[in-house]
């Protein structure tokens, strides 16, 4: 799981306030195999084809479909709503008490390696 490359608030926060240069650098830096980004419909517009130019990654908008009546499962969402279960379950993260997105990004590792080390241990 890549922590910062999914979550619920702005995906770019940086590139509505012109800091591009700078995300684009971090993003690529830090995750050089990440080629395709999954974003909510919110997303689409200009977006879309600034991380194809300036990251050169596949941004892909994934929509609800139109006529949709009552629950329906949306392609790739409910990986993600699965994985956000699965974090409210740590007492630490059912809530936003971190002052700084690195100490959210390591509780959510922390949380991900117990969920990992339960399966594994499960398999044994």
């Amino acid at each position: 799981m890549l922590p910062r490359a999914c979550h619920s608030g702005p995906l770019f926060p940086s590139a509505v306030c012109g800091g591009q240069e700078r995300l684009s650098a971090r993003l690529v830096t830090r995750f050089p195999g990440l080629r395709l980004i999954w974003a909510d419909g919110g997303y689409a517009g200009k977006l879309v084809t600034w991380a194809a130019t300036v990251l050169q990654r596949t941004l892909v908008i994934v929509k609800r479909p139109r006529p949709t009546r009552g629950f329906q499962v949306v392609q790739w969402r409910w990986i993600v709503e699965r994985t956000f279960g699965w974090l409210n379950r740590s007492r630490r993260l059912s809530k936003d008490f971190e002052a700084l997105p690195e100490t959210t990004e390591a509780w959510v590792r922390i949380a991900m390696i117990q969920l990992m080390v339960r399966r594994l241990a499960a398999r044994a």
